[in-house]
């Protein structure tokens, strides 16, 4: 079988971009067997002060300083593609990536597919200045579109849902090439798992309640905090509280957990988390667009706190007016909105009712589809 070869570049700047690109490879086997998908991470083509100038940065800025990034969301929105500022920001991008052409060189791809808007942009220039290049396609990872994810001369865009196709359009990307996919998640995703068989797994009551944890954040609290907070309710409830490669919050909430038998289960770094899902009642979570993707798809209602300024706080608009989710501002309002549920359960079977007409389990295999049949 002579197989089409689709390359995959992400950037890893915030996990999403990355999971995104990785879903979509795992999509590829066994369904899509004409296809050879790779996977490249733009960062790893660049030199270590770029990749801590570009990836770093934006870490920093949204942990430390989610005003400035407001501001610069904001600013760069609409900005003129002639302004200098933006003129230097390109010849600084593509002065730093010119090993992306020699990997294009090397996979020889017949399609490209840019889970991030950087190498949609350096492409997009490529094409404009007459190079060979194969069909590029951008697949948005939010609920939201920004202006950096908008360039001519590009096969197609991939969108979360229908709103975010008509801001595309209304850009300027015309109807034709702008496609509703949905965000592309890891396969495991759509299938159906035993919530006794997943609680049995973790070491905890499927017949109890069960909030889980994913994050704590500014303006709410820290993850040890907020989970003190929860496992003080006087509820018949357990709290699974994911840490992420912390050892440091890992070793506070196991002894957190010794205080509390019973009621706090820590985890470590999981790449299982669909199986936490699937036991689990209620998530409460920062509303990146992955993750809520995820959490979608797996019909677990969410909590979400501490948006990022810009991208997740439109992620989170589209959870509350879709009935997926509500917000807490502070930790007094979690724990009042933790509270509500909890006496109120009739209104998380409302919200997994909601949840049901908004997930898109299979995005990732739409994508490939769409890609393939376009080759």
């Amino acid at each position: 079988m002579n197989r089409k070869r689709i390359l995959v570049l992400s950037v890893s700047a915030g996990a999403g971009h990355v999971r995104a690109a990785q879903a979509l490879c795992a999509a590829a086997q066994p369904a899509f067997p004409q296809l050879e998908v790779t996977h490249v991470d733009v960062m790893d083509l660049v030199s270590q002060a770029f990749r801590k100038l570009y990836a770093g940065s934006y870490i920093k800025l949204v942990e430390k300083l989610p005003i400035a990034w407001a501001w610069l969301y904001q600013s760069t929105d609409r900005r003129s593609a002639r302004s200098t500022v933006d003129q230097l920001r390109r010849r600084i991008q593509r002065l730093n990536t010119r090993k992306l052409d020699d990997e294009l060189a090397r996979i020889a791809p017949d399609a490209i597919v840019c889970t991030h808007f950087l190498p949609a942009e350096l492409l997009s220039h490529r094409i404009a200045k007459g190079r060979a290049t194969p069909p590029v396609w951008v697949q948005v990872t939010d609920f939201d579109v920004h202006g950096l994810w908008i360039h001519p001369h590009l096969a197609g865009y991939c969108v979360a849902n229908h709103e975010i196709a008509a801001r595309v359009v209304a850009r300027g990307i015309s109807a034709e090439q702008t496609f509703v996919t949905g965000i592309p998640i890891m396969p495991q995703f759509s299938h159906h798992l035993s919530r006794a068989t997943c609680a049995a797994e973790l070491g905890i009551d499927a017949r109890k309640t069960t909030l889980l944890m994913m994050s704590g954040g500014a303006g709410v609290g820290d993850m040890q905090s907020l989970a003190k907070q929860l496992v003080s309710l006087e509820h018949d409830l357990q709290v699974v509280a994911l840490t992420g490669r912390s050892e440091k919050l890992l070793a506070a909430l196991q002894r957190l957990a010794k205080a509390h038998p019973a009621r706090l289960f820590p985890l470590p770094f999981t790449r299982t988390i669909e199986r936490v899902m699937a036991a689990a009642d209620l998530a409460i979570t920062k509303p990146g667009g992955l993750t809520t993707s995820e959490c979608l798809a797996m019909e677990l209602p969410m909590v979400v706190i501490s948006p990022i300024p810009g991208q997740e706080e439109r992620n989170a608009d589209f959870l509350l007016e879709s009935g997926a989710a509500l917000k807490a501002v502070d930790a007094a309002s979690l724990e009042y909105k933790v509270r509500l549920l909890l006496e109120h359960p009739e209104r998380l079977s409302v919200m997994r009712e909601c949840m049901r007409a908004k997930a898109r389990p299979h995005a990732a295999a739409s994508v490939l589809k769409l890609v393939a049949e376009r080759l």
